[in-house]
């Protein structure tokens, strides 16, 4: 297809916003891939300015949606559609990649709620972008950013998000289903959760409040656990259990269950911050053969010395396996630890599950008694 200024003229004579709507998509197809000269291009680009301030809504809708992925499509073009009517805008808004960080958030500032979520759906969002939709006080744009996993979040932001709209059930529910996020944040959203399940339940089951709170631990803790899994890193790690001390949720059970799952990092970072002292320090009375470093240690964090015989034979185990948490090592390490707790404490085996640690704890809390 070859264009001149006649070709112009002629399209923007006709009378049909049909025909019109039909021959600008055969444009913009050319267009978009690149089939014109420099000189039809130019002429395809006038086209183009002069068909954004088209009468027909008809018209500028074929124009958006054949070209909301053009790469080089004019930048004015693009900036004209984004401010028409949302039928127009929100095909380039979502998918057009020439606008810049700054153009998208300029048009958060200006632009209806459906625009604000049509960024929020870009297939990527940077860090600025992502505040600045955070920023607008749309929860459904928030929930909408939250839930893609193209938008590059800070923990600042997930911290906010938290904060700003932890009341809304829309952007806790999509914050819940995002594949990754910071331990911290997971922590912090499971708070969230765990106390609306907990009214829930006093509302709905024959339970008070302190035997609700006590399953709803339970749960949370279990949660906890399985976020370690994921491979944290030490920086992750050491915010978390900060956040977990602070929240008064640092609790022996909870450290007892990460050892029992094997993590160990989790185990050090926990009781170098209940002691109050360094992790270096930590780890090296944790690792001290001859255990003394051990106990003074655990007495300084103030652990139950119920779960002392426990912890030490956690991580007699540990050692012996010259254990590193990488393949099948979680599940041997859980097995031989149950086979040495059926012999310190005496526990029938029928009565133990190889994937629950809540008879252990239970029985240690009752030995504390």
């Amino acid at each position: 297809m070859s264009l001149t200024q006649q070709d112009v003229a002629k399209l923007l004579a006709n009378s049909s916003p049909e025909v019109r709507a039909e021959t600008t998509i055969k444009v913009a197809s050319h267009f978009e891939a690149k089939e014109f000269t420099d000189e039809e291009k130019a002429v395809a680009e006038d086209i183009f300015r002069a068909l954004v301030k088209d009468a027909e809504i008809v018209v500028r809708e074929a124009l958006a949606n054949s070209l909301k992925v053009a790469d080089d499509l004019p930048k004015d073009v693009a900036l004209a559609m984004a401010a028409d009517v949302e039928s127009v805008s929100l095909p380039v808004l979502k998918f057009s990649d020439v606008f810049t960080d700054e153009d998208l958030i300029n048009l958060l500032k200006s632009e209806s709620a459906a625009k604000q979520e049509a960024i929020a759906l870009r297939s990527n969002v940077s860090e600025a972008v992502s505040d600045a939709v955070i920023d607008t006080g749309n929860e459904n744009a928030v929930a909408k950013l939250v839930a893609n996993e193209g938008a590059i979040i800070t923990e600042q932001g997930y911290g906010r998000v938290m904060t700003e709209y932890k009341e809304s059930e829309i952007v806790t529910g999509s914050l819940s289903r995002r594949p990754s996020l910071p331990a911290s944040v997971s922590e912090r959203l499971m708070n969230s959760l765990s106390d609306r399940l907990r009214h829930y339940i006093v509302s709905k089951h024959e339970l008070d409040y302190d035997q609700a709170s006590n399953l709803i631990l339970q749960v949370r803790e279990r949660a906890t656990v399985s976020l370690l899994k994921e491979g944290n890193s030490q920086d992750e790690l050491v915010k978390l259990v900060k956040q977990l001390h602070k929240g008064g949720k640092l609790t022996p059970s909870l450290v007892l269950r990460a050892l029992c799952s094997g993590d160990m990092m989790f185990f050090e970072t926990a009781m170098a911050e209940l002691a109050g002292i360094k992790l270096n320090n930590a780890q090296a009375l944790i690792h001290d053969e001859g255990q003394l470093g051990l106990k003074s240690l655990y007495n300084k964090a103030g652990m139950l010395m119920a779960y002392f015989p426990f912890v030490k034979e956690a991580i007699k185990v540990y050692r012996e396996m010259d254990y590193s948490g990488e393949g099948n090592d979680r599940e041997v390490f859980a097995s031989r630890l149950l086979e040495r707790v059926l012999t310190v404490f005496e526990v029938p085996d029928e009565e133990l599950s190889p994937n629950e640690i809540e008879y252990l704890i239970n029985k240690l809390q009752g030995y504390s008694a």
